[in-house]
């Protein structure tokens, strides 16, 4: 089966089911793990802006698109040549059919029923030792943080955090003052590349504050990235624990 990945955390999940660049003949540019593999993948376009031309010159089986990374309007238009099938991924118990589906689509059912588990036990066994209050900023200029209705929120949740802006919807515009109540602000590595100097510019604000970068992928990757954080979150929450 031939298959063109329009979303970077499920291709990263299809590889890890097993599946090879014979059968993933396509990806965006933001597709980048497993580095080894995806190099050997033609690109048809970010995620935002695909190509559909190149995509229809791959003449794929099938499309694996997100209902909140892809534009409706794009796969709305590969529809009507191919079969697509559109994700929506917001909380944990929607990634565990994200994978049971792809397992069962592409015949890898235990893989991803592995894989199910295993981010199960990494939720379950990563937790901080007291609810710490916590501000996630995805974007600068204006900054922009997630609400409850997230795949971000649910999975700072399952560790511990409390999102000080979980009474709002998505991803809400806020000011630096609105980030007051937060014992950590969490500046994640995507879709903004927050830096050292960020934090910089936040601690002119709040000079008291326990301000971080933190992995963008490790809070926002679906699929089968949760899986493989278990240590990355085992270091963030001994470092907050300190706050």
């Amino acid at each position: 089966m031939k298959i063109v990945s329009l979303v970077p955390s499920i291709t990263e999940a299809l590889f890890d089911l097993g599946l090879t660049e014979n059968e993933v003949i396509g990806r965006t540019k933001f597709c980048i793990h497993p580095e080894e593999k995806v190099k050997n993948v033609a690109v048809i376009g970010g995620t935002k802006n695909i190509n559909i031309e190149k995509i229809k010159a791959l003449q794929p089986d099938i499309i694996l698109a997100n209902k909140e990374e892809n534009i409706k309007e794009q796969v709305e238009a590969l529809m009507e040549d191919f079969k697509v099938v559109v994700t929506n991924v917001e909380t944990i118990e929607d990634n565990y059919y994200l994978l049971k589906n792809l397992g069962l689509l592409f015949n890898k059912e235990e893989k991803a029923q592995q894989f199910n588990l295993k981010t199960y036990e990494v939720l379950s066994q990563t937790k901080i030792n007291y609810p710490i209050k916590v501000a996630y900023l995805i974007w600068k200029n204006p900054y922009m943080t997630i609400g409850s209705d997230t795949f971000i929120h649910r999975i700072l949740s399952e560790i511990g955090f409390k999102n000080i802006f979980e009474n709002k919807t998505r991803y809400p515009v806020i000011e630096t003052e609105d980030l007051a109540e937060a014992d950590i602000i969490m500046l994640s590595s995507e879709p903004f590349p927050f830096k050292e100097k960020h934090i910089e510019e936040l601690r002119e604000f709040y000079p008291n504050k326990k301000i971080m970068i933190v992995d963008g992928e490790a809070f926002s990757w679906y699929g089968t990235h949760i899986a493989k954080c278990d240590n990355y979150f085992k270091e963030l929450i001994s470092e907050a624990n300190f706050v």
